[in-house]
């Protein structure tokens, strides 16, 4: 499944006027740095539930494995320019959580926001050295780190492709469905579009042995995560609204 372009969000639901933000008065810039960061963190959240479902062994941190499947779905699922966008939108992304980090918890799962930022940039140009130069040297890359990337790459490609490999249906499924959906604000409505339209692409894609669900709703803090309790991913509308808060500007 290759896409030529990440479709841009039709606001389809209704929003009432105390919404968190205006997304048809947000620059197009900003609303695909949102759109852009959105898809990677359900990425990142597919992958902690493919990491359960399908029993995955994990050598390593279990956020570091669903970091390394976000950056390997935008370089194989959408065409080069797409792809592209995606990956400096996502980059930019861990930048701007960087930037609002006063002190860095050394002690979390997740790593350093700005060493999940060269990780990204890594694997993205490991995918493709011969095309994405330009990727490595304007997103900064070192290159005693980028000298390694290729093989970054092969080793990830090696381990997500197998598991993805056991899900890939030339038929689709319909194992992965919308829960709750909350439309109360823009935020809102964006995360909706753009998760149920993945969830419909992922569909034509990918069975899963049980089903995946995926609610949208508020959480009261800007976040997302999955629950193996009863294999959900939560997807917080928060999100939108502070993704608009950090979008670079210009």
């Amino acid at each position: 499944m290759i896409r030529a372009a990440l479709t841009a969000t039709a606001l389809t639901l209704a929003c009432p006027a105390q919404a968190e933000f205006s997304y048809d008065h947000t620059d197009e810039a900003t609303q695909r740095f949102v759109e852009s960061n959105l898809l990677g963190i359900f990425y990142h959240e597919f992958g902690h539930a493919l990491i359960d479902i399908l029993e995955l062994p994990i050598f390593g941190q279990e956020e570091d494995a669903a970091d390394v499947l976000s950056v390997f779905l935008i370089s194989e699922f959408f065409e080069e320019e797409t792809a592209v966008q995606l990956a400096y939108d996502t980059a930019f992304g861990f930048l701007g959580e960087a930037e609002q980090v006063d002190e860095i918890s050394y002690w979390g799962v997740h790593g350093p926001d700005l060493q999940r930022y060269y990780n990204l940039v890594c694997l993205f140009y490991g995918a493709n050295p011969e095309e994405r130069d330009d990727v490595a040297e304007e997103l900064g890359l070192p290159e005693e780190r980028a000298e390694y990337c290729p093989e970054e790459y092969d080793q990830a490609a090696h381990s997500w492709g197998g598991a993805l490999d056991q899900i890939t249906s030339e038929d689709g499924g319909n194992s992965m469905r919308l829960g709750r959906v909350e439309t109360d604000t823009d935020g809102a409505v964006v995360t909706a579009n753009v998760i149920t339209e993945e969830i419909d692409a992922l569909n034509q894609e990918f069975d899963l042995p049980y089903s995946l669900t995926i609610h949208i709703e508020a959480c009261d803090e800007a976040n997302a995560f999955y629950d193996p309790a009863d294999q959900s991913v939560t997807m917080c509308t928060e999100f939108a609204d502070s993704l608009v808060e950090m979008a670079p500007e210009g």
